[in-house]
């Protein structure tokens, strides 16, 4: 994983400080945090240092100023770095909640609605997705695998994709996960199936790939906390899912008797 550039431009300049501006390299090396929540006067509290030492510690670090510095670390969790943005942890909950808001009220309904559409109507649905897309995917599969036939993921375990990727039929769907940091086998693989059915489902991020595909779904992940949230993609597919099961009325309902049968006689779930 790459080293945050704010803790290797300290290492680096390190040697070259003066005695007071380590006081202020020791302190944010270890709380970088305090870089975006405090102001250069707090900072220089919390140092034991002077608001000049503070600032004069940014420019040393080859930035023009302490915003500068904020900027730098605000862009770098925007690409998906694990870092806390803000001190305060209270509240997720609400973030939560905000998150799924702001996905749904930002949503484009003729896009979803199209999206819905093409489930119904394709041969086959492809969901591909990696490191974190990978389990979005997976439970992408296991929803629609309850109301509608012919579901598959990739890359299989272990597996690559070409083998795969060659058997792309001109009415299937294919639906690709791409939450940020990506993998560098993203771009080239859209490029290689944005003629067929392609629908994208990213967050933010994953806008400088609208003109490749069908339908563009854009979830926001937040950025407050250290590890991204995954609660509006999921409801996102939620709605998706339960709309296709209604379109689908009968065919749907007849599926999934046949597999309650089935977990019946194979005794797979338990009892209550």
């Amino acid at each position: 994983m790459a080293k945050i550039p704010f803790i290797d431009r300290i290492e680096q300049q390190y040697q070259g400080l003066s005695p007071n501006a380590r006081l202020i390299a020791d302190h944010l090396k270890h709380t970088p945090l305090d870089v975006l929540s405090c102001s250069v006067a707090e900072i220089a509290q919390k140092t034991h240092t002077s608001k000049a030492t503070v600032s004069r510690f940014f420019r040393q670090l080859g930035y023009d100023s302490h915003s500068d510095a904020k900027q730098e670390l605000n862009a770098f969790r925007a690409n998906g770095y694990p870092m806390y943005m803000e001190s305060d942890q209270g509240g997720a909950l609400s973030r939560e909640i905000q998150r799924i808001e702001q996905t749904w009220s930002n949503l484009d309904q003729v896009q979803l609605n199209a999206l819905i559409q093409s489930i119904c109507k394709a041969s086959r649905i492809t969901l591909i997705g990696f490191r974190n897309s990978y389990p979005v995917a997976l439970h992408f599969r296991q929803q629609l695998l309850q109301i509608r036939s012919k579901v598959r993921l990739l890359p299989q375990p272990g597996q690559t994709l070409s083998e795969e990727l060659r058997d792309i039929s001109e009415d299937e769907l294919v639906i690709l996960i791409g939450f940020r940091r990506r993998p560098k086998i993203f771009k080239p693989l859209l490029n290689k199936i944005q003629h067929h059915n392609v629908a994208l489902l990213a967050d933010p991020s994953g806008q400088i790939y609208a003109e490749q595909v069908k339908q563009l779904i854009i979830c926001q992940l937040g950025q407050e906390q250290a590890l991204d949230s995954y609660a509006a993609p999921m409801s996102v597919i939620s709605i998706i899912c339960n709309q296709v099961f209604t379109l689908l009325g009968n065919s749907s309902d007849k599926r999934i008797s046949e597999i309650s049968s089935l977990y019946e006689e194979l005794d797979e779930l338990e009892k209550r």
